[in-house]
Protein backbone atom coordinates (compact mmCIF):
# COMPACT_ATOMS: atom_id res chain seq x y z
CA UNK A 1 0.00 0.00 0.00
CA UNK A 2 2.82 2.43 0.86
CA UNK A 3 4.62 2.03 -2.51
CA UNK A 4 1.33 2.75 -4.31
CA UNK A 5 0.79 5.87 -2.19
CA UNK A 6 4.35 7.05 -2.89
CA UNK A 7 3.85 6.56 -6.64
CA UNK A 8 0.54 8.46 -6.54
CA UNK A 9 2.10 11.38 -4.63
CA UNK A 10 5.06 11.47 -7.04
CA UNK A 11 2.71 11.43 -10.05
CA UNK A 12 0.62 14.28 -8.66
CA UNK A 13 3.77 16.27 -7.83
CA UNK A 14 5.22 15.75 -11.32
CA UNK A 15 1.91 16.69 -12.92
CA UNK A 16 1.65 19.91 -10.92
CA UNK A 17 5.29 20.79 -11.63
CA UNK A 18 4.81 20.23 -15.37
CA UNK A 19 1.67 22.40 -15.34
CA UNK A 20 3.49 25.26 -13.58
CA UNK A 21 6.35 25.07 -16.10
CA UNK A 22 4.00 25.11 -19.09
CA UNK A 23 1.92 28.00 -17.71
CA UNK A 24 4.94 30.14 -16.86
CA UNK A 25 6.14 30.15 -20.48
CA UNK A 26 4.87 31.97 -23.53
CA UNK A 27 1.07 31.95 -24.00
CA UNK A 28 0.69 29.72 -27.03
CA UNK A 29 2.43 27.53 -29.52
CA UNK A 30 1.87 29.52 -32.70
CA UNK A 31 4.20 32.47 -32.19
CA UNK A 32 4.90 34.96 -34.98
CA UNK A 33 8.09 37.02 -34.71
CA UNK A 34 8.57 40.24 -36.74
CA UNK A 35 11.83 41.87 -35.65
CA UNK A 36 11.50 42.59 -31.93
CA UNK A 37 7.69 42.25 -32.07
CA UNK A 38 6.00 38.98 -31.05
CA UNK A 39 2.39 37.99 -31.63
CA UNK A 40 0.30 34.95 -30.78
CA UNK A 41 -2.38 35.09 -33.49
CA UNK A 42 -4.59 32.32 -32.13
CA UNK A 43 -4.86 33.59 -28.54
CA UNK A 44 -8.21 35.18 -29.35
CA UNK A 45 -9.52 32.24 -31.37
CA UNK A 46 -12.43 30.14 -30.12
CA UNK A 47 -10.37 26.96 -30.67
CA UNK A 48 -7.40 28.13 -28.55
CA UNK A 49 -5.36 25.27 -27.12
CA UNK A 50 -5.95 24.58 -23.41
CA UNK A 51 -2.40 25.51 -22.34
CA UNK A 52 -2.58 28.92 -24.04
CA UNK A 53 -6.04 29.48 -22.55
CA UNK A 54 -4.72 28.68 -19.06
CA UNK A 55 -1.61 30.87 -19.52
CA UNK A 56 -3.77 33.80 -20.71
CA UNK A 57 -6.16 33.36 -17.78
CA UNK A 58 -3.27 33.14 -15.32
CA UNK A 59 -1.78 36.38 -16.68
CA UNK A 60 -5.17 38.10 -16.72
CA UNK A 61 -5.00 38.64 -20.49
CA UNK A 62 -8.02 39.60 -22.52
CA UNK A 63 -6.73 38.84 -26.03
CA UNK A 64 -8.20 40.44 -29.13
CA UNK A 65 -10.56 38.23 -31.08
CA UNK A 66 -9.54 37.06 -34.55
CA UNK A 67 -11.67 39.70 -36.27
CA UNK A 68 -10.97 42.48 -33.78
CA UNK A 69 -7.31 43.09 -34.50
CA UNK A 70 -3.72 42.06 -33.96
CA UNK A 71 -1.60 42.45 -30.83
CA UNK A 72 2.20 42.53 -30.62
CA UNK A 73 4.65 42.78 -27.72
CA UNK A 74 8.31 43.87 -27.82
CA UNK A 75 10.68 43.02 -24.99
CA UNK A 76 13.83 44.06 -26.86
CA UNK A 77 14.96 46.75 -29.25
CA UNK A 78 16.00 46.04 -32.86
CA UNK A 79 19.51 45.02 -31.75
CA UNK A 80 18.12 42.40 -29.34
CA UNK A 81 18.96 44.31 -26.13
CA UNK A 82 16.32 44.17 -23.40
CA UNK A 83 14.20 47.32 -23.06
CA UNK A 84 15.42 49.44 -20.13
CA UNK A 85 13.58 52.57 -18.93
CA UNK A 86 16.92 54.23 -18.08
CA UNK A 87 17.41 54.55 -21.85
CA UNK A 88 15.56 56.59 -24.45
CA UNK A 89 14.17 54.88 -27.57
CA UNK A 90 13.27 56.07 -31.06
CA UNK A 91 10.24 54.16 -32.35
CA UNK A 92 9.70 54.90 -36.02
CA UNK A 93 7.64 53.60 -38.87
CA UNK A 94 4.98 54.29 -41.42
CA UNK A 95 1.24 53.99 -41.16
CA UNK A 96 0.07 50.54 -40.10
CA UNK A 97 -2.74 48.59 -41.82
CA UNK A 98 -5.43 49.24 -39.21
CA UNK A 99 -8.27 51.64 -38.59
CA UNK A 100 -6.67 52.56 -35.25
CA UNK A 101 -3.58 51.37 -33.40
CA UNK A 102 -2.17 52.00 -29.95
CA UNK A 103 1.29 51.78 -28.40
CA UNK A 104 1.69 51.49 -24.62
CA UNK A 105 4.50 50.83 -22.15
CA UNK A 106 3.94 48.13 -19.52
CA UNK A 107 6.06 46.86 -16.68
CA UNK A 108 7.62 43.45 -17.25
CA UNK A 109 4.87 41.91 -15.06
CA UNK A 110 2.18 43.18 -17.45
CA UNK A 111 0.90 46.10 -15.38
CA UNK A 112 0.78 49.62 -16.79
CA UNK A 113 3.79 51.75 -15.94
CA UNK A 114 3.03 54.72 -13.74
CA UNK A 115 4.82 57.90 -14.72
CA UNK A 116 4.83 61.60 -13.93
CA UNK A 117 2.78 62.46 -17.03
CA UNK A 118 -0.02 60.07 -16.01
CA UNK A 119 -0.21 58.76 -19.58
CA UNK A 120 0.74 55.22 -20.50
CA UNK A 121 0.16 55.10 -24.23
CA UNK A 122 -0.41 56.78 -27.57
CA UNK A 123 -2.88 56.16 -30.36
CA UNK A 124 -2.48 56.59 -34.11
CA UNK A 125 -5.29 59.15 -34.09
CA UNK A 126 -3.24 61.70 -32.15
CA UNK A 127 0.25 61.29 -33.63
CA UNK A 128 2.24 63.99 -35.35
CA UNK A 129 3.33 62.68 -38.75
CA UNK A 130 5.55 63.61 -41.65
CA UNK A 131 3.91 64.44 -45.00
CA UNK A 132 4.11 60.79 -46.18
CA UNK A 133 2.51 59.41 -43.01
CA UNK A 134 5.75 58.35 -41.33
CA UNK A 135 5.99 58.86 -37.58
CA UNK A 136 8.65 58.99 -34.88
CA UNK A 137 7.86 58.35 -31.21
CA UNK A 138 10.32 59.15 -28.42
CA UNK A 139 9.99 56.72 -25.51
CA UNK A 140 11.80 58.10 -22.47
CA UNK A 141 11.36 58.98 -18.80
CA UNK A 142 11.81 62.70 -19.45
CA UNK A 143 9.46 64.73 -21.65
CA UNK A 144 10.43 65.04 -25.30
CA UNK A 145 9.06 67.26 -28.07
CA UNK A 146 6.71 65.67 -30.58
CA UNK A 147 5.27 62.21 -30.00
CA UNK A 148 6.42 61.24 -26.49
CA UNK A 149 5.67 57.91 -24.81
CA UNK A 150 6.51 58.39 -21.12
CA UNK A 151 8.35 55.55 -19.37
CA UNK A 152 8.02 54.89 -15.67
CA UNK A 153 10.64 54.18 -13.05
CA UNK A 154 10.34 50.40 -13.33
CA UNK A 155 13.63 49.48 -15.01
CA UNK A 156 12.44 46.74 -17.36
CA UNK A 157 9.39 47.25 -19.51
CA UNK A 158 7.62 45.93 -22.60
CA UNK A 159 5.93 47.73 -25.46
CA UNK A 160 2.46 46.61 -26.52
CA UNK A 161 1.27 47.46 -30.03
CA UNK A 162 -2.38 46.77 -30.84
CA UNK A 163 -3.84 47.12 -34.32
CA UNK A 164 -7.64 47.41 -34.20
CA UNK A 165 -9.77 46.42 -37.18
CA UNK A 166 -6.59 45.48 -39.01
CA UNK A 167 -6.92 44.91 -42.72
CA UNK A 168 -5.01 41.64 -42.37
CA UNK A 169 -6.44 38.51 -40.77
CA UNK A 170 -4.89 36.90 -37.72
CA UNK A 171 -3.57 33.94 -39.69
CA UNK A 172 0.21 33.59 -39.69
CA UNK A 173 0.47 34.01 -43.48
CA UNK A 174 -1.11 37.46 -43.15
CA UNK A 175 2.03 38.72 -41.41
CA UNK A 176 4.12 38.38 -44.58
CA UNK A 177 5.20 41.84 -45.67
CA UNK A 178 3.80 43.56 -42.55
CA UNK A 179 6.24 46.28 -41.48
CA UNK A 180 6.10 47.12 -37.77
CA UNK A 181 7.83 50.09 -36.13
CA UNK A 182 11.58 49.98 -35.58
CA UNK A 183 12.81 50.33 -32.00
CA UNK A 184 16.25 51.99 -31.74
CA UNK A 185 18.00 52.57 -28.42
CA UNK A 186 19.42 56.05 -27.93
CA UNK A 187 21.20 57.49 -24.86
CA UNK A 188 21.02 55.81 -21.45
CA UNK A 189 21.31 57.50 -18.07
Amino acid sequence: MRPLLAVAIAAIGLGLAATVIVLSGEPGFERVQLGPWTSYPHLGAPDIDPYARAAAALDGLAPLGLNEGLAFVARTDDSGAALDSRCAYRISGSDLPARLWTLAAYRADGRLQTNLAGRQGLSSAGLLRAAGGDFVIAAAREARPGNWLPLGRSRSFVLALRLYQASTSALSSAYDGLSLPAIAREACS
